[in-house]
Order: C-alpha cells, then structure tokens, then sequence
C-alpha cells in the first residue's frame, strides 16, 4: 500500500471519496509522518483537504496579554465628539 498511486493522477495529492474511504487510516499516517496533503474528491470536484495538524500557540495570560493592539488614540481623555445616549440602538 506505501507505493499505491491515487486513481485520479490529474490533480497530485488528489484521492477519490471512495480511496479515501479505504486507505483513510493509512492516509493520515502518511500526513502525520511527511506533511504530505491530500485533497479528497468526489465525482473528480474536491470536497475536502486532508492537512498536518498544527497546534495552535498557547495563549498569553496576565499582564501585558494586549500589548500592542490599539494602534494609535491620540487624546484618551478628551470627550467624545458625538453625543452617545445608551439607550439608543
């Protein structure tokens, strides 16, 4: 099974739904180990993209957690320009 060829060689990486069906556990082995991807087709349209698992980076915790997000506010004292009534939608 290491050396099976997909049946459709049009797209590379491309696997029929019925193949993946088939060689599915075999298929995410080959993921995990090489990084390769498969894209999974169905009547010859993909219909799903079968990637590496990437871990997302853990979140910050406390203080300092939004340095860097407000870009730019020049005058945080000052009063809003508009009238604002909490009331209104």
């Amino acid at each position: 099974m290491a050396g099976r060829k997909t049946r459709n060689s049009a797209t590379p990486g491309a696997v029929s739904a019925a193949e993946f069906k088939a060689t599915c556990l075999h298929l995410m082995d080959r993921v995990r180990e090489t990084g390769v991807e498969y894209v999974v087709t169905k009547h010859g349209r993909p219909v799903a993209k079968l990637v590496p698992y990437v871990a997302p980076a853990a979140p910050s915790r406390g203080f300092g957690v939004l340095k860097g997000t407000v870009l730019k506010y020049e005058r945080p004292l000052d009063p809003v320009d508009a009238e604002w009534d909490i009331n209104k939608t």
